[in-house]
């Protein structure tokens, strides 16, 4: 099993969450996130004086899914979130060794 976090504009997060969606993806967290890549935010005036603001609103997708749907689940996270600019995003992927669904007990894949 694998987790996958994608870090996306904030105006995916329809698009990406119908996206999954439709893809049979079982479940998901999603969670509003502020950071800085590459953009390292912007400036604007206030008051007269320069302001830099680079803290910059995300959207952060995290699921977990079975090693073989991995790849399709990128794909698909990459097309659907992508605009060219930069400031699209990121995606982690990382390993899980344990899932256990608290109500039945189920481990593993069974648990996703």
């Amino acid at each position: 099993m694998k987790r996958i976090s994608a870090i996306v504009r904030p105006e995916k997060l329809e698009p990406l969450k119908e996206a999954l969606f439709a893809a049979n993806v079982s479940g998901m967290t999603i969670t509003q996130v502020m950071g800085c890549g590459n953009q390292h935010g912007w400036s604007e005036y206030f008051r007269g004086t320069e302001v830099l603001l680079n803290m910059i609103p995300k959207v952060k997708f995290e699921l977990i899914v079975a090693d073989d749907t991995v790849d399709g689940i990128v794909e698909l996270i990459c097309d659907t979130a992508k605009t060219g600019e930069v400031g699209d995003g990121k995606i982690f992927i990382s390993p899980v060794e344990e899932v256990v669904r608290i109500r039945t007990h189920e481990h593993g894949e069974a648990a996703i």
